[in-house]
């Protein structure tokens, strides 16, 4: 039989979902703090999967990612929050499965440094394997964070051990010491408008590659407030927002609230010096 509009025209004045609308209804969230309360079975596969997303595991068998995530609890952050700072150290390896973190230093006079901003299936914290510590940094949540944990010991005994993982954690320690002197570099030879640049040309290169959700044609767009952006830059709120509203005068920028949307990479690349 046809489909009839006039004959369920009733059925559509009310939602689908009846009086009980479900957390991704119109009007309704989920919370973070739901994550905690999901069904064990789900949290098994979120454990696993927070593994299977990282690099230094992508040749484990099934058995060998069981045990990893059996010792890997996830914990949530909310966008904000503080992971570990130097007057709250653990000795723990944090596998950041959603959101994104800050990794920052805080001079005498005040001054912050990002050393490093993590993107999900990464790791940081504190990397036993060549002696780097994090107990003079910060780690912030720039969004709602997701990050499984794993105590020092842990780490030893099923990380360490292995060679193959080891052999990468080197390779990343590698690569985020050369960043962390990249950007030593750039907050001493660039001028601020060249730091944010450089910063939000960063953001957009770490973006995840192009898919079904994420058409080619899109611009890149980074989330974050102008406070969060002047953070990463090393300058104040006052001068970022000011050079960011000249760059979208010049058409390299949309600016939105809590939102950057990239129309010219290339040259916020080339004004990035």
């Amino acid at each position: 039989m046809p489909y009839c509009l006039a004959e369920d025209a009733a059925a559509l004045a009310g939602p689908a979902w009846g009086a009980a609308p479900p957390p991704w209804a119109p009007g309704r969230r989920e919370e973070t703090h739901a994550m905690a309360d999901a069904a064990a079975g789900d949290e098994e596969t979120d454990r696993t999967w927070c593994l299977a997303e990282v690099d230094i595991f992508c040749d484990l068998s099934e058995q060998e990612m069981e045990a990893i995530a059996h010792a890997a609890p996830m914990k949530t952050y909310h966008a904000g929050e503080i992971l570990y700072s130097p007057t709250q150290p653990s000795e723990v390896l944090f596998i950041l499965k959603k959101g994104r973190v800050r990794v920052f230093r805080v001079s005498a006079d005040g001054r912050a440094l990002t050393t490093a901003i993590i993107a999900p299936g990464t790791i940081f914290g504190e990397m036993v394997l060549l002696g780097q510590h994090m107990y003079d940094n910060y780690a912030e949540a720039l969004d709602d964070t997701v990050v499984c944990v794993m105590s020092r010991s842990d780490v030893n005994r099923l990380l360490l051990t292995d060679a193959r993982i080891a052999a990468r954690i080197t390779a990343i320690l590698g690569r985020r010491l050369a960043d962390l002197e990249q950007r030593l570099s750039d907050s001493v030879f660039k001028t601020v408008a060249q730091r944010i640049a450089t910063t939000l040309t960063t953001l957009t290169s770490a973006q995840p590659p192009a898919g079904p959700l994420r058409p080619v044609g899109r611009h890149p767009q980074i989330a974050l407030t102008h406070e969060q952006l002047a953070a990463l830059a090393g300058t104040s709120r006052e001068t970022c927002t000011k050079v960011l509203r000249d760059y979208a005068d010049h058409g390299l920028l949309r600016l939105a609230r809590g939102r950057i949307t990239v129309l010219d990479p290339e040259r916020l690349k080339d004004a990035a010096g």
